[in-house]
């Protein structure tokens, strides 16, 4: 592998998480396996763009000049990127000195289309005693019950993935609909990467994408992150998302890991759950319940979108 490049691309919308975003240029800029270049995508923010264009003098600096969001940035940064292989990471994520060369590592089988790593939530303050580990994705992390050893998946999460630049050139462009925009401008949704993960694996008869949990990066949670109503409103959006990609990926493709989940990671929490509280731990019973309750909103909200009398304008 030593013939391929990265391309590292990072996006992002606003000043009040540059500290954050310089750490993770800074971070893709001091691998052991170095990056064939670091790409910076602005979204929507001139006064970021400027000051990016300043400091971050080592990074190729863009602005997005595709639909708003975080689909029509990373696509930018795909379009100018001249590496064989694209990395994302977000603008919140710190990577681990060896991220890129986990990454590699996984290229070596041919069959694979791209590569997820682990994700680690590096907590601004300490997680409340309700929160489940299953339920890491509401803050973009790699949650308890998906594999600890590399492993086929259906799709990466969007903090830590990378993929082929041909096969991310061939499947076209991510899709918008399914994207991170400003959410009271038009849809917030969290399963492009998703979309995107079913879309390559059925255009490419035989090949798949792969869980690298050796290529690490810790993803920043700030405290409203950590609230209860931040919690309730993921959830809500995940159940919507999940929805739209039906519509457009059909039920079978679009919710196959997330019966698993469903039906066996969730019923073993809460179990485990209910015997840490009957051991003393005093947050056990508030876990099965979120555990509970998250799910419940998520499949509400599922429905009621399946069940809108706009079904079907997400399809293609």
């Amino acid at each position: 592998m030593d013939s391929e490049t990265i391309s590292v691309i990072i996006c992002g919308y606003t000043l009040e998480r540059w500290d954050d975003l310089a750490s993770a240029v800074a971070s893709a800029q001091r691998q052991t396996q170095p990056a064939h270049e670091v790409i910076v995508v602005i979204d929507g923010n001139a006064d970021l763009k400027h000051r990016a264009d300043e400091e971050l003098t080592a990074a190729v600096v863009l602005m997005n000049t595709h639909n708003p969001g975080l689909s029509g940035a990373r696509q930018t940064g795909a379009e100018h990127a001249t590496g064989t292989i694209l990395a994302f990471l977000d603008d919140d994520a710190i990577a681990d000195e060896n991220w890129l060369e986990q990454l590699l590592r996984a290229y070596e089988d041919p069959n694979v289309l791209g590569v997820g790593g682990l994700i680690d939530p590096l907590w601004r303050e300490p997680p409340p005693r309700w929160f489940p580990a299953e339920f890491n994705w509401v803050v973009g992390c790699t949650y308890a019950g998906m594999p600890v050893q590399t492993a086929r998946i259906r799709n990466p999460i969007g903090a830590n993935m990378s993929i082929w630049a041909s096969v991310l050139a061939h499947a076209g462009a991510f899709d918008s609909r399914l994207g991170r925009t400003d959410g009271n401008k038009g849809l917030y949704g969290t399963a492009e990467e998703t979309e995107l993960g079913i879309r390559t694996t059925a255009s490419h008869p035989g090949r798949y994408w792969v869980y690298q949990p050796a290529a690490r990066v810790s993803h920043v949670v700030p405290a409203e992150r950590a609230s209860w109503r931040y919690f309730v409103r993921r959830c809500r959006v995940e159940g919507h998302a999940k929805a739209v990609l039906t519509e457009v990926a059909g039920a079978r493709a679009g919710l196959e890991s997330e019966r698993i989940y469903a039906r066996s990671v969730l019923p073993r929490a809460i179990i485990r759950a209910f015997g840490q509280a009957l051991r003393g731990d005093s947050g056990g019973l508030a876990r099965a319940g979120a555990i509970v309750t998250g799910l419940g909103i998520t499949t509400v909200s599922y429905a009621r979108t399946r069940l809108s009398p706009r079904r079907g304008r997400y399809r293609r």
